[in-house]
Order: structure tokens, then C-alpha cells, then sequence
């Protein structure tokens, strides 16, 4: 049966339903979002003469749940206007609505008399062969089932969305025993390829996959730590970006997610635990009951590990926890030798390698909480999953983890690890022993550019599952590169399409990388059909290289200026005007030098989650690779006649003055940086595969060598005019700075092409000239070096 999801009904507007509906509908599918009925007005209602019957009252819970999502920041919706595509109502009169559902998701509290309840009015209701499913966390899924028809039980399923459900990349997919596997299949392959998420098949067993062990490792953690004497602050050091976790590490994390959360699962794992041999961890340590108690909940009750005030002066202070006397105090300063060690380590498992063979504190602290979790996730299978892979996969995607506890163990070495192990008391589970006594030395290889897991029943290694829709850069290092340099790396992908990739500190734009973009052509025109600029590090690009710049600023260096410059311009105009097409991969930030890239790509296949934007006008300069010049001409391919030519030119004036970024691929679109004929991949993980698909079709539709453009049609003095005095008139009003108005004055001479007398066809290197020009000049001030100099420094702008 061909299954089509055009409309989803989620039952439940708390903090998970409101954005599950607002990320279905991120995918264009129209939703319904259900909650109860008041039971009683508020004053504001009662003001304005307002009955328990009335429409806006009857919705009032849904619809402020909805606001308060959309209101939230990280916002939960690509775009604000994908909102409409959300429908409110309640259940007592709008119930029998999700009879137009194809998929209805009951995201109502963690109560199962309350679930029972809304599922006999589902049963009344639900159109016959549609899914249903729950999000739930912790009860299992087989006991909602009870009193429920034939039709129910075969469509019925958990699936496990982690929240917020449009970052966290996790849906754990539960079945009972009566799932039938066609729906299960269904929506694996769904939620992959159209909800953008590592999908994993997990057992019915206490919190599933994730959250079984992502608790463990956090309530070992704290074992290790009291065992170590370590505090608050130095195990938020040793357990965040250092080891390729998230930067709020494990204390911060608590507070984001909630305490009262971390409890009632512990909790629920330690009483349905009577079969796990680490039961006895779960339970809550003293200090953890007395923070519950005192509703120390973390961010929700505005304290946790950490509480925010205020000093004496008014300026906002942090304040750490400290776990003997659970009194607050300054947050200390965490210094380790061994931290100092990994910091010249760029590859995360030479990381972890390197720190595991390290002894002080920290290090312990490290090693210990790796061998107690080694132990706890060989001795998980098979009672939570089968393929240890899917483990890997569910601590990555649901915890931000960069590798899974069977890659840090293949990172430090599965031999060795299991010496070390059993040295420091710890015991893995008796496959690990079998597997290597058979000579297999990791739970992970890579065959033939493609990663194949130890799999347990077998005794062999097998490929992962649906591996093949996906292209992993790693995992063709040792295979397919054919050119490198520190910064850049070319990548034969197969099928006659090369890869360029960065792999510079935040993927800045220097020599190296301009080289490599040069080199990808010239490769790919001799012997391949396209080409494909991505990578799979954390952002695509930061932009191009600052400090290089600032450093030949103060040298007064500006002859290299203007050749690094001229250098990366005609890089990506030798890719814009080459004989194969070019597509580019952006995701994450994409920023500056980055955007401007992407913005001379035939074609630009963006992750959903892309930060795009011109971001030059923050540190004191215009786009100077390409960005203003190509905006510029956007603006005038979207003329028609008379006044309405200067809006379309003042709107693409103001993004790039305002240094505007979007917060998703499809702000991208809105704001001008990518055209309505690109497209936005959901699944971050198959970026690069749908980027080279996109490289294909170019390639087989009879790809042409374009022609550089004479005829981009600037406004001249009338739009000049017209900028400059807006730029005066801000000035005037104390809207903007001194160096703003002479930054926007520089903008719009480039973007209204100088001082020509009037509307004028010019050609896209008279405006290059210009924009490199303009950015040259804007080098040599003083207001400009002083931005610069306090992003290198501090990260932010300086505002002057």
C-alpha cells in the first residue's frame, strides 16, 4: 500500500506537541493540534464578558501553547508564515476532525489512564488504516494497547521524537509485538527522508534507547565525580566540546532539560530495573532529592547547578552550585594539564586517544566514566537493541554526542580498552571478549568507502542498514582523495562528481582553500562531469579569514589585501563560469565568504538547518568576494520599470547593510541568498548525496558553459542619491554610527555602480572592481581594524 502523509493531527499542545506540529509543518504538511477544553475562565476573559462556550475560550490552551512556541527562541518553525499550515481546536469539538488525518500523534501527559482515555475517543474517530502513534518517554508502549480494535493495534507505534524536535536530529521508532512491520518500515524510511531525523528501531524496554543510557552515563558521572572530588564547573569542562559533546557539557544540560525530568526517569529506571546489574546508580543522590525538593529545577525555576543574578553593579553574574553545602557561588575556573595537552588536537578520536592516555584528574574522570559505560552498553544487547550501531546512532542524535560509546571505544581501541576496563574493575559483556578472540579488532570498519558494523548473531560485519543513501566523507579518505592541501581536500564521490571540502579552523576561507577551489575545477573539467563544494564538519563556513586580514591591515599591507581579495574573487567566478555545472552543500553557518560562494554555484542544495547570510557590514566592511556584486545583479534580474527598481534595490541594500542571516534554508530563499530553484535537504546526513544528484541531473540535462553577464543594470546617481540621504538621515538621528555611514555610503556607490549619471548596463567585473575597491579602502580605518580586532578577541562586534 502506498502511504502518503498529507495531514497529521497531534493530541497535545504542551512544550513536545506544539513542536512536533510546527516541525511537520517546516515540511509543508498540514497539521491539527488538538488540546482540552478550560475549565475555567481567566480575569482577562471574564473582563471582556467572555463564556466558558465562546470559541476563543474553548481553544485558549492550544492556541497559547502555539504562540508561546512560536514565540520561542530557538524558534521551532523554519519560517513564521509555514505556521498557517497549523490548525487549532480541541478535543471535545474538533475530535472528530482527525477522521482527515493520515497519521494521528498523541503527545498528551505521561499518565496512562489519561492516555486510555483520549484513545477510546481516537477509536471513535480515526479513519480506518491510518497511523497512530504515541510520544512518549517513558511508559511502554505495549500497555497502552489494552481495550483497543484489530485495525488500532496493527497502525499503533511509539515513536520517540527528542526535543526541541527541530534540532535534535533523534525519533526512536517502538513497535509492539502486533505493529504490523509495514508500518514500521514506513515510518522509518519517514521519518528519515522527510522529518530530517536519524530514525532507530528501539525495543519496548525502560526509556528505549537514548534515554536508558544517556541517564546512565550522566548518573555514572556524577559517581565518578563525588569518587574524584571534582565540582560542578571542572566536570562541565572535562565533558563538553573536548570530548565531542555539547558545549552546555553535563551540568547545563540538566538545567536545559530539567531536573524533575533526569528524576523521573532515573527514577522509572531504577523501579523497572529489577534485570539491570547497574540498577542501584540510578538512584538520586542526596543533594539531587534536596534540589527536586526545592524546585532547583534548572532553567524552568530560574536555578538548577547554576543560577543567574545580578552584582553589585547590575551586571548579570553566573553562579555555580556547590553540591556539598548546595549554596551558590562564583563560577571557578577549571584548569587541567591535560586539557592544555588536547588543545593542539583537531581530530576528536586522536582526542579521546590522547586524553585516555593521560593521569591526572580530569583524565580520570574521563576514563573511568568511558569504562563504566562500556560495560553498561555491551550488556544492553540485545536487551535494547540488537545492532549496536543503532546505539551509536541514538547518543549522537538525541544527546549531541559527536561519537557513540562503541566509537569512543574504537577511538581509544577496543583491545585496549577492555584491558583497561577490567583493570579499573569494569567487565564488558562476554561477546566483546568472543569478538576479539575471533581477531576482529573494532566494532566499526570501512569497506570499500562504506562503514560496516560488528554485528553479534553473525559474528561478521555487516553494512548498516539504508548506509547506501547516505555519503560520508570520512569513510572515502583512505580511497578516494586524489588532491590535498592543509586546507582543502578533493573527493572523488563516484558517478563522475568530485567533492570540494574544507577543513580549516570554522572552514574560513584563505589561500589554501582558494587553491583547492581553483584545483577542483580544473580536475573536474579535464576528467569529471561536476563537481560539489561541501563538507561535513559543524558549519560549512565562517567566512573568509579574518586575521589574515586584520594582520596586513596593520601592516598596512594592502597590496596583499587586494591580491587575496582579487584571488578569491576570480576563484568563484572561474567555478560560476566553468564547464561543468557546480552545486553547493551549505548547512550550519554559512557566513560572509561562505554565503558568497554559494551564491555563485549553478546550483545550491542547502541543509535545512543553514545560517546564511552577508555578515561583512558587523566588522566595518562591504561583501568584497563576489557577495555585492552578485546581490547587485539579483536585484536588477528582478526589475521591471520605474520607481519599483529602486525598492527591489533598496531591499537587497538592507540585507546585506543589516547583515541579515537566515535561520533556516528556506529563510535563505526569502532573504535573496539562495534562488526559489534550490533545494533544502531535511536530513543534514544526506546533504552531500543530494548535492551530487543535483551535480548529475545538471551534468545529464546538457550542462553549458555560461557566459559572463555585460548587461546588469545599475540605478547610478538617482539611486545614489536616494541612499545616501537615507544613510544621512539614520546618521542624524543617531540610528547609526560615524563608520556605519560611511560603510552604507560605500555599499550603495558599489551597489548603484559609482558615480554614473545615470541608469547604465555594466558588466559583473566593473562591479567586482568596484566592491574590492570599496573593501580595500574601508581596510585602512581605524573603526574597522578596532571591529575586526574585537571579533578575534570576544567573538562579538564592536559597535563605533
Amino acid at each position: 500500500m502506498k502511504r502518503i502523509i498529507k495531514k497529521v493531527a497531534v493530541l497535545g499542545s504542551g512544550v513536545m506537541g506544539s513542536r512536533i506540529a510546527c516541525h511537520f509543518a517546516n515540511i509543508g504538511v498540514q497539521v491539527l493540534l488538538l488540546d482540552i477544553v478550560p475549565k475555567e475562565l481567566t480575569p482577562d476573559e471574564e473582563k471582556k464578558g467572555l463564556t466558558l462556550e465562546n470559541k476563543a475560550v474553548r481553544n485558549r490552551i492550544v492556541n497559547s501553547s502555539l504562540q508561546a512556541a512560536l514565540a520561542s527562541n530557538p524558534s521551532p518553525i523554519y519560517r513564521k508564515a509555514d505556521a498557517r499550515l497549523i490548525q487549532t481546536g480541541n478535543f471535545e469539538d474538533n475530535m472528530k476532525d482527525i477522521a482527515t488525518a493520515d497519521w494521528t500523534i498523541e503527545v498528551v501527559v505521561e499518565n496512562l489512564k489519561i492516555k486510555k482515555i483520549v484513545y477510546d475517543q481516537v477509536e471513535q474517530f480515526r479513519k480506518p488504516g491510518t497511523l497512530i502513534s504515541s510520544n512518549t518517554s517513558g511508559i511502554p508502549i505495549h500497555m497502552m494497547l489494552d481495550g483497543r480494535s484489530d485495525d488500532f493495534r496493527k497502525h499503533f507505534c511509539g515513536t520517540h521524537f527528542f526535543n526541541p524536535p527541530r534540532y535534535l536530529k533523534l525519533l526512536e521508532i517502538i513497535p509492539t509485538p502486533e505493529t504490523d512491520p509495514a508500518i514500521v518500515d514506513f515510518l522509518m524510511h519517514y521519518g528519515d527522508l522527510y522529518l530530517g531525523k536519524t530514525t532507530v528501531l528501539a525495543k519496548d524496554t525502560p526509556a528505549f534507547i537514548a534515554n536508558r543510557v544517556g541517564i546512565y552515563a550522566i548518573m555514572q558521572g556524577l559517581q565518578v565525580m563525588n569518587k574524584l572530588g571534582l565540582n560542578v564547573d571542572e566536570v562541565d569542562r572535562i565533558s563538553g566540546p573536548i570530548i565531542g559533546r555539547p558545549k552546555s557539557a553535563t551540568f547545563r544540560t540538566l538545567d536545559v532539560v530539567g531536573l524533575d525530568t533526569l528524576a523521573n526517569v532515573a527514577n522509572g529506571l531504577y523501579q523497572t530495573g529489577e534485570n539491570d546489574e547497574s540498577r542501584e546508580l540510578f538512584q538520586l543522590p542526596g543533594y539531587l532529592q534536596k534540589m527536586v525538593e526545592n524546585k532547583w529545577l534548572g532553567d524552568k525555576t530560574g536555578q538548577g547547578f547554576y543560577k543567574k543574578t545580578k552584582d553589585a553593579k547590575g551586571k548579570t553574574e553566573i553562579l555555580t552550585l556547590d553540591l556539598n553545602t548546595l549554596e551558590y557561588g562564583p563560577k571557578q575556573r577549571a584548569k587541567f594539564q591535560s586539557l592544555e595537552v588536547l588543545k593542539p588536537i583537531e581530530d576528536l578520536k586522536k582526542r579521546v586517544k590522547a586524553f585516555s592516555q593521560q593521569s591526572d584528574k580530569a583524565a580520570q574522570f574521563f576514563n573511568e566514566s568511558l569504562y563504566g559505560l562500556f560495560q553498561y552498553v555491551s550488556n544492553r544487547i540485545p536487551e535494547i537493541s540488537d545492532e549496536l550501531y543503532r546505539i551509536d546512532d541514538a547518543m549522537r542524535a538525541g544527546f549531541g554526542w559527536e561519537l557513540g560509546p562503541f566509537e569512543y571505544w574504537d577511538a581509544i581501541g577496543a583491545r585496549e580498552g577492555v584491558q583497561r576496563m577490567t583493570e579499573a574493575g569494569y567487565k564488558p559483556a562476554a561477546w566483546v571478549e568472543e569478538m576479539l578472540n575471533s581477531g576482529k579488532e573494532s566494532f566499526y570498519i570501512v569497506e570499500n568507502g562504506q562503514r560496516r558494523y560488528y554485528d553479534i548473531n553473525s559474528k561478521e560485519y555487516k553494512a548498516i542498514p539504508g548506509a547506501e543513501n547516505f555519503i560520508i566523507l570520512d569513510n572515502l579518505r583512505s580511497s578516494n582523495v586524489i588532491w590535498k592541501n592543509s586546507g582543502a581536500t578533493i573527493t572523488d564521490l563516484g558517478d563522475g562528481i568530485l567533492n570540494v571540502e574544507f577543513h580549516t579552523k570554522m572552514n574560513t576561507l584563505g589561500g589554501d582553500v582558494v587553491q583547492g577551489l581553483m584545483k577542483g575545477v580544473e580536475l573536474a573539467e579535464k576528467d569529471f562531469r561536476g563537481m560539489v563544494v561541501g563538507n561535513q564538519g559543524a558549519n560549512f563556513s565562517a567566512g573568509a579569514n579574518l586575521g589574515l586580514v586584520y594582520m596586513y591591515a596593520l601592516e598596512q599591507e594592502y597590496d596583499e589585501i587586494n591580491f587575496m581579495i582579487k584571488q578569491f574573487q576570480d576563484a568563484i567566478m572561474r567555478m560560476r563560469y566553468s564547464a561543468i555545472p557546480v552545486v553547493g552543500a551549505p548547512h550550519g553557518l554559512t557566513l560572509g565568504g561562505g554565503c558568497e560562494l554559494n551564491l555563485h554555484c549553478d546550483h545550491v542544495q542547502a541543509a535545512a538547518e543553514t545560517y546564511m547570510g552577508l555578515v561583512e557590514f558587523g566588522v566595518g566592511l562591504i561583501p568584497g568576494g563576489g557577495g555585492t556584486k552578485e546581490m547587485t545583479l539579483r536585484a536588477a534580474d528582478m526589475y521591471t520599470d520605474g520607481d519599483i527598481e529602486y525598492n527591489d534595490l533598496k531591499n537587497v541594500f538592507l540585507t546585506i547593510g543589516m547583515a541579515k542571516v537566515s535561520t533556516s534554508g528556506k529563510e535563505a530563499i526569502d532573504l535573496g541568498y539562495m534562488r526559489k530553484s534550490d533545494g533544502i535537504t531535511i536530513n543534514s546526513n544526506r546533504l552531500i548525496a543530494d548535492a551530487k544528484a543535483q551535480a548529475i541531473l545538471l551534468a545529464e540535462a546538457g550542462y553549458t558553459k555560461p557566459v559572463q553577464r555585460t548587461n546588469v543594470k545599475v540605478q547610478g546617481k538617482g539611486a545614489l542619491g536616494m541612499f545616501l540621504t537615507g544613510a544621512n538621515a539614520m546618521f542624524s538621528g543617531r540610528y547609526i554610527s560615524e563608520h556605519d555611514k560611511k560603510i552604507s555610503e560605500k555599499l550603495a556607490y558599489v551597489m548603484c555602480g559609482g558615480d554614473l549619471s545615470a541608469a547604465t548596463e555594466v558588466s559583473e567585473q566593473y562591479l567586482l572592481d568596484l566592491e574590492r575597491e570599496a573593501f580595500l579602502s574601508l581596510t585602512g580605518e581605524r573603526k574597522t581594524l578596532e571591529r575586526i580586532q574585537s571579533i578575534l578577541t570576544t567573538g562579538k562586534p564592536l559597535r563605533n
